[in-house]
């Protein structure tokens, strides 16, 4: 626990440790108000908490925003859904509730009650301008001509050179942690595989990791080389569509061609190995169960076809000249966005949960994949070698499966105490996934607070598009590959 007084000298001296901020969650306790900070670093595998008191009627906190970019995106969600006040925060303005949204409602907060009506009259959101000879606008979206989900896209343009880009996410906030709330742990796992469609097993593996450490529920190394197995399989899948889908946005329709055919074959095993073509139900409360494992002939089948694929896109210029250059992400603003995932690692920033936070042992070979240029070749270039790596790892757990339902056969309990919970960490396709929870001794969910990678990373994609043309935003944008779903939770 942490007097407010305190808490800006003692987050400032675990960054100085380097640690990071993996969250901010809020907690209505229901005399009082409490904040959370999640610091982790590794390796080791190291985690804090600290836990801060908000008087109900007076709610703030001060604001950490002056030390870290990520904390000044998790006051104004804060800020939003529990009414929090982040005090001396440069950029106050609201973040998840667009502006149509009354005030004074924080969702979040007990007694919240049903949604109210929405404000007429609200005013668009205020975009900073960009002004001087020659710029102008190009609105895109929140609806596109296709199959993803909201976002509307602001650029200011001088003829064919972005200036700015401002991304306008949220359009579809579903409440998910506040549909956790009062569930049971079975129900709660349902809601987690379905968080981001494409992220099941990530999703449901951090949330029963924090279930299980809430609990104290045992886990057998059969479940963790299951359960490292699914991760690598969803990893796979989504790496080689994006291989592939880099390239239908240049035009290269024959090697998107050929990576959908490899999706497809990938989504069959995963339906062989869990009953689901996207993994859903592998991972489980106190351990994983799988139908079968993917056999040495059926990875080697991959692998083939896979560097087939590369060899293909790789060996066409125009591939290369497109992708090289394109849209840079530099260390610094990596280090400074706290971004995760393939886009830090394409910047020379190795940080993955695999071995700062790990729940198995993937022996002395593994490293993580790692590049510098921070470009769009680069971000290729890093999925290329994770669907390689994620080959030899697969290729190392399938022969140390023995139970292929090893599910621990009962539940510890949970506790009543306020702040006492549990921590999932495990490195999703797009980056680090992050689940706190707080379960009662009914074994009913208090709080579950979800980090999605892409919340960390979206506001990266606007400061990699300086200086890239207009006609690259859909290249650079498929690079990054961050989920709305995700993000607008």
């Amino acid at each position: 626990m942490v007097a407010p007084g305190d808490l800006v000298r003692t987050a400032e001296a675990l960054f100085s440790d380097g640690m990071r901020l993996a969250l901010v969650s809020g907690h209505d306790d229901g005399a009082s108000l409490r904040a959370t900070y999640l610091f982790t670093s590794g390796p080791p595998d190291t985690r804090v908490e600290l836990h801060v008191p908000v008087d109900r009627s007076r709610p703030q906190v001060p604001t950490l925003a002056t030390l870290s970019f990520p904390a000044s995106r998790f006051e104004r969600e804060l800020a939003d859904l529990f009414g929090i006040e982040p005090v001396g925060h440069p950029q106050p303005r609201r973040l998840v509730l667009h502006q149509h949204w009354p005030a004074a409602w924080h969702p979040m907060r007990h007694g919240a009650g049903e949604p109210p009506e929405m404000r007429t009259g609200a005013g668009s959101f205020p975009f900073v301008p960009v002004e001087g000879p020659g710029v102008y606008e190009i609105p895109v979206g929140p609806v596109h001509a296709g199959l993803i989900e909201p976002g509307h896209f602001r650029f200011w343009v001088v003829g064919e050179t972005i200036l700015r880009m401002k991304a306008r996410l949220w359009f579809v906030h579903k409440g998910i942690e506040r549909l956790f709330q009062g569930k049971d742990i079975t129900a709660g796992l349902e809601i987690a595989n379905r968080i981001s469609g494409d992220t099941a097993v990530g999703h449901a593996l951090a949330y029963c990791q924090a279930i299980e450490d809430a609990c104290g529920i045992p886990l057998s190394e059969d479940a963790r080389v299951l359960r490292a197995a699914l991760l690598e399989l969803e990893r796979l899948y989504n790496h080689v569509a994006d291989v592939g889908a880099l390239c239908n946005d240049i035009g290269f329709g024959i090697a998107y061609a050929r990576a959908l055919a490899l999706r497809e074959r990938l989504l069959q095993l995963n339906r062989d190995v869990t009953g689901h073509r996207l993994l859903r139900g592998g991972v489980a409360c106190g351990g994983a169960r799988v139908d079968r494992l993917p056999s040495s002939a059926e990875l080697a089948e991959v692998a083939h076809r896979f560097e087939e694929l590369v060899e293909l896109a790789s060996s066409n210029a125009l591939v290369m000249d497109r992708f090289a250059g394109t849209a840079v992400l530099d260390d610094t603003h990596v280090r400074d966005l706290g971004v995760v995932g393939v886009a830090a690692r394409a910047a020379g920033v190795a940080f993955d949960a695999r071995s700062s936070h790990p729940f198995i042992d993937l022996g002395s070979q593994f490293l993580p994949a790692r590049q510098t240029s921070g470009d769009v070749l680069a971000r290729y270039l890093v999925r290329i070698d994770e669907v390689r790596s994620s080959l030899a790892i697969l290729s190392d757990l399938i022969p140390r499966a023995g139970d292929l339902h090893a599910v621990a056969p009962s539940l510890g309990i949970g506790a009543d105490e306020p702040g006492s919970g549990g921590v999932g960490i495990c490195e999703g396709w797009r980056g680090v996934v992050v689940h706190r929870v707080e379960v009662d001794a009914r074994q009913r969910l208090r709080r579950v607070k979800v980090v999605d990678p892409s919340f960390l990373n979206w506001p990266a994609l606007s400061v990699s598009l300086a200086n890239t043309i207009v006609p690259d935003f859909p290249l650079a944008n498929k690079s990054f590959n961050l989920s709305y779903a995700g993000n607008d939770l």
